[in-house]
């Protein structure tokens, strides 16, 4: 590791040679200043990691270089639509809500005969906010002993006054969906609309369509439960000022999250999916999913950027040579019609792969014991190198499967939104506020990836239906 025109590891080293062989210091000053230098390293290595060479997200590092076109190997196009691109325009509609003919003055028009022979058109796209009130009466008759009978209203008008479905849907979607405070909603429709509500009202449509869920809830599980392949990520959440877990299952067509206090096994229990999983699990190496008996695949994203810290803090040359390897594998597969690499190229990149990891064996050595009890600590990159010495086939999973991706973006993306939501509110002021977002998120959005958009998904729900991909 260097910084500006030092060495700091081999300087580092240095020290450590010299107390070796200083042998006037007294073990408590040694002990001392190995501490110190344990502190260094780990300041250091704060430092230095960003969003390139660890999990920090690019938001959160305030030194993030964008890359530009020329960094990653695209050709620089001009601005605006390509040779090619079908642009969209917006295109004149047949039947207009509302025409408006607009006449010449004849008085400014020199003398003369003028005959009419027609109009040219413009049109105009507005919208206009406006407030509905539907007011049903329900007859009355009496009979001749005095005797009244009323007709019945309909499920939504049972009260005096109510709001109608396609409020509370409405409500729903800024909340859930655009991730609106509750009463920034409510303002919304009392500045906007002109329609009194309340940011408790707000919070009782939310409730209200996380109880009309549960079959939802366990479609998705069933789905989830047969899938061959699935996302797993996971991601912290402040519930009314404490550490909490949003925990993540999806695939290509199905999302469920899921709030709980604790972040591994116990947890991915009582989602109640993993324990009786079968098939691929996709996750980045977190370690209670390998308590699980189904397949695994590792995140090539996530050993990209520890390959990258190990090549960048540690100069370990066998990491940028494995982190250039797996990416070659990757374009390989990607160009493939399969997307998968035949016996004969796996079995040649296996061989490469091994190769690496041998030329890091010399390069990254195991450290030495030195007398002490227990396990001994190994280097951040020792540790990478045994992971991807003992996790091999989970890491190579995508050149030898089809249904395999190189990456967990998938959940990651997922979970995205999740964390738009802390930084917008906070924290959720209660654990039922976090379990109504979960289920409520993971409906809108398995919608979407079933081309059901969320306006029509809740008033669907609303009205006491489903979208009827949900079976």
């Amino acid at each position: 590791m260097t910084i500006g025109k030092i060495d700091v590891t081999a300087a580092i080293q240095k020290v450590r040679d010299d107390l070796k062989k200083d042998k006037a210091l007294s073990p408590a000053l040694k002990a001392s200043i190995e501490l110190l230098i344990t502190i260094i390293n780990i300041l250091l290595n704060q430092k230095n990691l960003n969003s390139r060479n660890s999990s920090k997200p690019p938001s959160q590092d305030p030194n993030r270089v964008n890359k530009t076109s020329k960094d990653r190997g695209i050709k620089r196009k001009k601005p605006g639509g390509q040779k090619g691109h079908k642009g969209s325009t917006l295109d004149p509609i047949a039947h207009p809500d509302e025409v408006k003919q607009i006449f010449i003055d004849k008085r400014t028009l020199p003398k003369g005969n003028y005959t009419h022979v027609g109009f040219q058109k413009h049109q105009v796209f507005d919208f206009k906010i406006t407030r509905q009130v539907i007011e049903y009466q329900a007859e009355i008759l009496e009979d001749e002993t005095g005797v009244q009978w009323l007709a019945s209203f309909p499920e939504g008008a049972k009260a005096v006054t109510q709001y109608g479905n396609g409020l509370k849907a409405h409500s729903v979607y800024m909340s859930q969906y655009q991730l609106i405070p509750g009463q920034r909603v409510a303002d919304y429709f009392s500045n906007q609309m002109g329609i009194p509500l309340s940011k408790a009202s707000v919070q009782n449509f939310n409730r209200l369509a996380f109880q009309k869920l549960e079959y939802f809830e366990e479609w998705a599980k069933k789905e989830l439960l047969a899938s061959p392949l699935n996302h797993a990520d996971e991601t912290g959440v402040n519930v009314d000022g404490k550490q909490f877990w949003f925990h993540l299952l999806s695939n290509k067509k199905v999302t469920l999250y899921q709030v709980d206090k604790k972040r591994g096994q116990e947890a991915m229990d009582r989602m109640g999916i993993l324990p009786h999983f079968k098939g691929i699990l996709c996750h980045d190496h977190w370690k209670p999913y390998y308590r699980y008996s189904c397949t695994h695949s590792l995140c090539g994203s996530h050993l990209l950027r520890e390959l990258e810290r190990a090549w960048e803090q540690d100069s370990q040359k066998w990491a940028k040579s494995l982190q250039e390897l797996l990416t070659k594998i990757n374009k390989k597969v990607q160009k493939t019609q399969r997307k998968k690499l035949s016996k004969k190229k796996c079995a040649y990149y296996q061989e490469k792969y091994r190769a690496i990891l041998s030329e890091g064996e010399k390069e990254c050595p195991l450290a030495d014991e030195n007398g002490k009890r227990g396990r001994t600590k190994q280097t951040t990159a020792r540790n990478l190198l045994n992971r991807l010495r003992d996790f091999e086939d989970d890491t190579l999973r995508f050149m030898k499967e089809s249904l395999v991706p190189f990456t967990n973006n998938l959940a990651e993306n997922d979970l995205r939104m999740t964390k738009v939501q802390q930084k917008i509110s906070g924290c959720f002021r209660s654990i039922s506020g976090a379990k109504t977002f979960c289920l409520i998120r993971s409906y809108l959005l398995t919608c979407q990836k079933n081309n059901v958009d969320a306006t029509t998904a809740l008033k669907l729900l609303f009205e006491g239906k489903l979208p009827s991909f949900i079976t």
